[in-house]
């Protein structure tokens, strides 16, 4: 076999250590329900056990006569082909079975689920093995559908497309499900087998044992033709693994390593807290990140992993928190805090933050309270002060950060559904031997990570785009005021960032005032954006919020990929007569109404006098004759 080829196969084996969860899940879904709970998990982690290529295998498919094309994958995509493989070969009548983990005594099956998981796991079972394939590589991969296709096609599917749309059939809310409890061969529950039938047979058990060892002493005493069998090496991806769970290789950042790189983020924080240098500690926190017991509370962020670390970690706190002993560290994709609370179990939270940047990377939050938090700010921040975003006018207040970068108590943003009289906010300035003062909005969502505000578009287009204005000037705070509300709608969706973008301003018929149109966008740490479109009349404030006039979600819409925006929505006007509003941005050549009524303009603002319930529809005409509709709630 060539080096490649190895390296191949040495990825192989990476992929499968850092991955495992995520594998035995995939093959657990494909497997047949058929088998019962107990065997379709045990046969899940034995067909993941077994997913590593062979030397020989990869030798004689490198020398296969005329072969064509790419390469095989390497690295995860080869392990999840093979995983898949194996666990659809399950669903035929097979000459073989794949050798199952040897489990004495007990029986393991996932969690039960809800109403919702059941209805699902029903759903499931009806569904063909290439069926449910698609499903895991549709909703639990996010694979799109012509790398669905081609996934399974590989895997030796014979009509992947149906599979496909069966996966697409089941519904959006589908992924959340799946990553439930109900579904997660490595979180388990153990019950005992039949006790009277292992009573009768331990006798016969024994007595094999004792044969069994017997002969064990005697072939260790003699070993082979050369003495004994030297001892197995060490497997690698063992022992990186264990080396990521040693305390003692955890990295810490020099004190003043923010001020002298050109990577302004988390990798830059130094570690701080009482505890930084306590190695009992420092072992709990990594122990349970790499193995967490049943009774550990785990939560993360939309999207965020929970596997264990594949390198060690960064330590970037160690301490005590209003008497929650408290560890903060950095994998360089995740923050995972380990909490320590008085008399209750352990608990693991996990939050996305890859490419975070000076802004993203201001802070997270150290503790939380009823009706509080506290955050641990960054070290290159020198000012720290609070305002409401719901009073633009007030002015506002300093807060409190203690040597090792733990703020006082700060009120938390009300919750969905609460009463919304006030939206605390936090402004950070950052130090001049960073960059020159830069000052920014931060606020809490319910994530370990806060989120950052800024207002305005983002200037040019595609990876060269500027990024929007902070949030800190009259005019922002004044547009935040108008909509820091619906913020509570984003809480724990995994938000990195909020822009407010006024896209279009117009003149109200009959007098009515200007009104202001604004798309509001909230980035997710994993890509994806959810976009509302607001409507601002002349009155609207803190006391009277804007009025949401349209949704999106998953979209580029109102950013740099997406500058085209379109909204419309009904107004009535002083003297009882209502209207069709609606306003383009500016990369929108014109507007077209259809339905009751008909109207065309070149400009980017139209209002039409209409019946109040009379059905008619606004499209923006696209720069390329195309059209785009107006979002809809």
């Amino acid at each position: 076999m060539d080096e490649r080829t190895r390296a191949d196969v040495e990825r192989a084996e990476a992929a499968i250590v850092e991955h495992y969860p995520r594998l035995v899940r995939l093959a657990h879904l494909v497997l047949p329900p058929a088998m019962g709970r107990h065997r379709r998990v045990l046969t899940a982690h034995g067909i993941v056990q077994r997913a590593l290529p062979s030397t020989s295998r990869e030798r004689a498919r490198a020398v296969l006569p005329g072969q064509r094309g790419p390469r095989p994958a390497a690295g995860y995509p080869l392990v999840r082909s093979r995983v898949l493989e194996l666990a659809l070969a399950q669903a035929k009548p097979p000459r073989w079975r794949s050798p199952l983990p040897v489990v004495w005594g007990l029986r393991l099956f996932p969690r039960a689920g809800g109403a919702d998981e059941l209805a699902l796991d029903q759903a499931l079972s009806a569904l063909s093995a290439p069926a449910r394939a698609a499903v895991a590589l549709w909703h639990l991969e996010e694979l799109d559908e012509d790398e669905v296709v081609a996934v399974l096609g590989a895997a030796g599917v014979a009509d992947p497309g149906a599979a496909q749309r069966a996966a697409v059939a089941l519904g959006p809310g589908t992924a959340a499900l799946l990553n439930s409890g109900e579904f997660d061969p490595c979180t388990v529950q153990a019950r005992p087998t039949d006790l009277l039938r292992r009573r009768q047979g331990r006798r016969v058990a024994i007595a094999g044992a004792a044969v069994l060892t017997a002969g064990a002493a005697l072939l260790a005493a003699v070993g082979g033709p050369d003495g004994p069998t030297p001892p197995a090496r060490p497997d690698p991806a063992t022992v990186r693994a264990r080396q990521a769970l040693d305390p003692q290789r955890l990295v810490r950042a020099p004190d003043d390593a923010w001020a002298d790189t050109s990577r302004v983020d988390f990798t830059a924080w130094s570690p701080r807290g009482e505890y930084a240098g306590d190695a009992a500690l420092l072992g709990r926190a990594l122990r349970v990140w790499g193995a967490p017991d049943s009774d550990v509370r785990v939560t993360a962020a939309d999207s965020t992993s929970t596997r264990p670390p594949d390198q060690p970690p960064r330590l970037l706190y160690a301490g005590v928190i209003d008497g929650v002993t408290v560890v903060v560290l950095h994998d360089g994709d995740r923050l995972v805090r380990y909490a320590e609370p008085e008399g209750e179990p352990a608990e693991l939270e996990f939050a996305r933050v890859d490419n975070a940047d000076l802004t993203t990377a201001g802070a997270l939050v150290i503790g939380r309270g009823t009706g509080w938090m506290r955050y641990l700010i960054a070290p290159w921040v020198t000012d720290t002060t609070t305002r409401d975003l719901l009073r633009p006018g007030a002015p506002e207040k300093a807060l409190h950060v203690a040597p090792d970068g733990v703020t006082d108590r700060i009120p938390e943003p009300p919750a969905n559904g609460a009463a919304c009289g006030q939206w605390p906010v936090t402004r950070l300035r950052s130090s001049a031997r960073v960059t020159a003062r830069h000052s920014f909005l931060l606020t809490d969502l319910g994530d370990l990570t806060p989120v950052h505000l800024t207002y305005g578009p983002a200037t040019g287009g595609g990876p060269t785009a500027a990024p929007p204005a902070e949030a800190t000037t009259p005019t922002a705070l004044l547009s935040w005021a108008r909509t820091a509300c619906s913020l509570r709608g984003e809480r724990g969706a995994g938000v990195r960032s909020v822009n407010n973008w006024v896209y279009a301003r117009q003149r109200l018929p009959e007098g009515g005032g200007a009104a202001t149109w604004m798309c509001s966008r909230a980035d997710t740490w994993r890509g994806p954006g959810r976009v509302t479109v607001q409507f601002h009349p002349a009155a609207a404030g803190p006391a009277r919020p804007a009025r949401i006039v349209g949704r999106a979600r998953d979209t580029a819409a109102c950013s740099p990929y997406g500058p085209e925006v379109v909204g419309e929505t009904r107004w009535r006007a002083g003297s009882g007569h209502w209207y069709l509003l609606a306003a383009g941005s500016s990369a929108v050549r014109g507007l077209d109404v259809t339905g009751a009524v008909h109207r065309t303009t070149r400009d980017t603002t139209l209002a039409v006098a209409v019946p109040a319930n009379a059905p008619a529809r606004v499209a923006g005409v696209l720069p390329s004759g195309g059209l785009l509709h107006a979002m809809r709630r």
